[in-house]
């Protein structure tokens, strides 16, 4: 017999869901569906069910679940009541508010069991009268008085006698239009809640669609389509049948909007039935009916559904179990190596003192690496950090732009004439005096003089950044520090430049005060560029014009035509005197530049780093005392990840238990 709720009881007074029948001797027959998968599926989904309660899907996991969406009054509640054998909410527009995950239990006690569960809550329900009042509680508590929604989920566990076991997810219906103080973007809304449930590729889309309508046109299956194109996980479930049976057969079978799960066609309770009465109508029918009963009975009735639920659930658990397992590992394994990363939270001086160390050590070690040894294992994909390779650049860009400055066809000997003329005086002729070449020269080197200094501002640039680079990785985890070694480490290297740079000039001011080299490619040079000077007066015989000299340009002598013999000569000596030599000096200048480059990084990488930093940051900066105290960003991030740690900890307990039961009963 049956009672208000629409539940049937057996001659002993058991309570059971109206989709198992009863024998002739008063024994409960369950429907092949439930027989079938309750004693395979139950561990499986119990563990399912267990992590989505964990919350898993924050950690990026998403889980197998059946999804039940359709436009609102589609029948989408009353699919679900049919189900489950209970009442659901009921009035007039959107009656789900927030998304009610329906996990239902087959289980052999006569009487049944249900409890809501949200947020921190537990409610138990004592009778299932009470199951609509405790949901819209529950909803008013989490989405306030109003017709708004939220994207917080209400669990409802129903333990009951023939129930399939099945969990489904309803979502808020579909509406555009919104009423009373409904917010203005409540399609915006709705739609953002079920995209994000079906759009995973675990997820099967249970799309409920009344008969009334064109199903090209529902909302709901616009949105289904949209990351489902070819259908492959959506399933319809057609309601309302009775009132609009024209044409349903041939929307069914044409499948114009591609459902790759199938159609079935069901008939929900309506008004004061109860479930055995609806369960029976609906039998009817889709048997009698003159246009219903073409439909094929495999794709009837809310048994023939919830079997082919318990079907489709099942294989997608198995089918996805495997990748839960693998990204519960993958996840926890990142989660645990991000977590020792982390700096010890340090309690002590003597604490702070090693850590602060190991941070200088670490620095100077990186250091060491990338600029004395010439490794960079820790930055190979950062060309940038390859610093050897990036100086030996910095000096063959130097040099070329040295070389570049030697214009040695350019305006041939006028310079070196206009030196003879002011060094006239009274004396033998045809006698140069010393200081002519060094009048010269310091001309010459007058023209590079900024070329050096140039050179030390790039390469001490590059090197502040690196340095500032390994600074701020090994002192990642400890930003309290951050400041005083960030100041240690620019005062010191403006120190190191300051000095450099003296150098250069220093340099620079040598290659004027005097002339000298040991280097016996002067001599040989000197002698073959003196070797063209038969080249010279040939070029100034009428119509020649031009002097070609081995490695440069032709050279232009026209202009040397009115000048003496005599003093063309002697300044063609001087020229190719000081080309000869200023190719020593050019080469004096990248090499010297180069060691005391190399100098300075070994000085400032083996030695004035560490003490500039512990000098600052221990001495004037206070800093070994900050490191007691935990960033409020480290310490956020630690919390979350020990949180995420003992969810995937117990997530993967969960998993293992279950896998552990299949190999089990596979043996």
């Amino acid at each position: 017999m049956a009672d208000n709720n629409g539940t049937t009881t057996t001659n002993g007074g058991e309570v059971i869901h109206p989709l198992i029948t009863e024998t002739d001797d008063n024994k409960p027959n369950f429907l092949p569906f439930v027989s079938s998968y309750n004693d395979k599926i139950r561990p499986i989904l119990d563990a399912v069910d267990k992590l989505r309660s964990l919350n898993v899907t924050q950690e990026g996991i998403p889980l197998p679940t059946i999804v039940v969406i359709g436009d609102q009054s589609s029948g989408k509640s009353s699919v679900l009541e049919s189900l489950a054998g209970i009442s659901l909410p009921r009035g007039e527009g959107l009656c789900t508010r927030v998304p009610l995950v329906m996990r239902l239990q087959h289980h052999d006690k006569s009487v049944p069991e249900f409890v809501l569960q949200y947020q921190k809550e537990t409610v138990e329900i004592e009778k299932e009268s009470g199951i609509s009042e405790a949901i819209d509680n529950a909803t008013v508590k989490i989405a306030g008085n109003n017709k708004g929604i939220v994207n917080v989920p209400l669990t409802l566990v129903v333990k009951k006698k023939g129930v399939p076991n099945l969990t489904m997810v309803d979502l808020p219906g579909i509406t555009r239009v919104a009423v009373g103080d409904q917010p203005e973007d409540i399609y915006k809304q709705i739609s953002g809640i079920i995209m994000e449930h079906i759009e995973p590729e675990e997820s099967i889309i249970l799309n409920v669609l009344n008969a009334n309508n064109d199903f090209s046109t529902c909302e709901s299956i616009s949105m289904s389509q949209k990351v489902d194109k070819t259908g492959q996980r959506t399933l319809a479930v057609v309601t309302k049948c009775d009132q609009s049976p024209d044409g349903l057969f041939e929307k069914v079978t044409t499948n114009d909007v591609n459902i790759g799960l199938g159609y079935f066609c069901v008939r929900n309770r309506i008004n004061d039935e109860t479930y055995e009465e609806a369960r029976i109508k609906e039998r009817k029918l889709f048997e009698s009916h003159p246009m219903l009963s073409k439909i094929d009975k495999s794709i009837v009735g809310i048994p023939v559904l919830a079997d082919r639920l318990v079907q489709i659930q099942s294989v997608i658990i198995s089918k996805c179990l495997p990748n839960i397992v693998t990204k519960v590992n993958d996840k926890l394994s990142a989660s645990i190596l991000e977590l020792n990363k982390l700096p010890r939270n340090l309690t002590s001086v003597a604490d702070a003192m090693v850590a602060f160390m190991q941070i200088v050590g670490s620095m100077k070690e990186t250091l060491q690496k990338i600029f004395i040894r010439g490794e960079f294992d820790d930055y190979e994909n950062d060309k940038q950090m390859h610093c050897n390779a990036r100086l030996v650049e910095m000096l063959d860009e130097f040099s070329k732009e040295l070389l570049s400055s030697d214009k040695f066809s350019e305006n041939f000997l006028v310079e070196e004439l206009k030196v003879l003329e002011e060094a006239n005086g009274i004396r033998l002729p045809h006698f140069l005096p010393h200081s002519v070449f060094l009048c010269l020269l310091q001309r010459k080197v007058n023209v590079v003089s900024d070329m050096p200094v140039n050179f030390v501002n790039k390469v001490w640039a590059y090197l502040e950044a690196i340095f500032m680079k390994v600074l701020l990785d090994c002192c990642a985890n400890y930003p309290q520090l951050l400041p005083s070694m960030k100041k240690a480490t620019q005062n010191m290297m403006e120190k190191m430049k300051a000095k450099f740079v003296e150098r250069v000039v220093e340099m620079i001011e040598m290659e004027k005060v005097t002339d000298y080299t040991c280097d016996p490619d002067y001599i040989a040079s000197y002698n073959k560029l003196m070797s063209y000077h038969d080249k010279l007066v040939y070029a100034l015989k009428p119509h020649i014009t031009l002097m070609e000299v081995e490695g440069y340009e032709s050279i232009n002598v026209n202009h040397l035509s009115d000048v003496s013999e005599t003093t063309r000569d002697q300044a063609y000596d001087l020229k190719m005197r000081m080309t000869a030599y200023w190719k020593i000096v050019m080469k004096r200048m990248v090499d010297w530049s180069a060691l005391q480059l190399q100098f300075f990084i070994q000085k400032v990488v083996n030695k004035e780093i560490e003490r500039e930093l512990v000098n600052e940051t221990m001495v004037n900066g206070g800093g070994i005392k900050k490191m007691l105290d935990e960033p409020p960003s480290v310490a956020k991030k630690r919390e979350w990840l020990q949180k995420s740690i003992k969810l995937l900890q117990e997530s993967k307990e969960i998993i293992e238990q279950v896998m552990d039961g299949i190999l089990a009963e596979a043996d």
